[in-house]
C-alpha cells in the first residue's frame, strides 16, 4: 500500500510563505505524476500543480510565480513552496501521486491565509 505522509501547513498572514512536504512510501520515479491538490470549505477539490517525472510540470493559473514544486527522488519528497499567500488560498491541501491509472493520496494537511 502506498503511503503519502504531508507535513506543514498551519495559519499564515496575507503576503507570507509556507512550505508543506510529502514523503511518499515508494520511488517517485515510479509515479507518472506527483502533486498538490487543495480542497477549500464548499468547494470541489482541485488541481493547484503536478510534475511528471520526466520534468514537466503544470501549474493552475492562479498559483504561477508564487508556488514552486520541487522533488527529492532521492528521498522521495515532494515539496511545494508557496509565496505571496493570498485568502483565495485557504484550504486543505492534499499531496497526491498516480500511477497505472490509480491515484495515492495524502491525509491533507490545512492552510489558513488569514490576518
Amino acid at each position: 500500500q502506498v503511503e503519502l505522509t504531508e507535513s506543514g501547513g498551519g495559519l499564515v498572514q496575507p503576503g507570507g510563505s509556507m512550505n508543506l512536504s510529502c514523503r511518499v512510501s515508494e520511488t517517485l520515479n515510479t509515479f507518472y505524476y506527483v502533486g498538490w491538490y487543495r480542497q477549500a470549505p464548499g468547494k470541489e477539490r482541485e488541481l493547484v500543480i503536478r510534475s511528471t517525472n520526466f520534468g514537466t510540470f503544470h501549474y493552475r493559473d492562479s498559483v504561477e510565480g508564487r508556488f514552486t514544486i520541487s522533488r527529492d527522488n532521492a528521498r522521495n519528497i515532494v515539496d511545494l513552496q508557496m509565496k505571496s499567500l493570498k485568502p483565495e488560498d485557504t484550504a486543505v491541501y492534499y499531496c497526491f501521486a498516480l500511477r497505472r491509472g490509480t491515484t495515492y493520496w495524502g491525509q491533507g494537511t490545512q492552510v489558513t491565509v488569514s490576518s
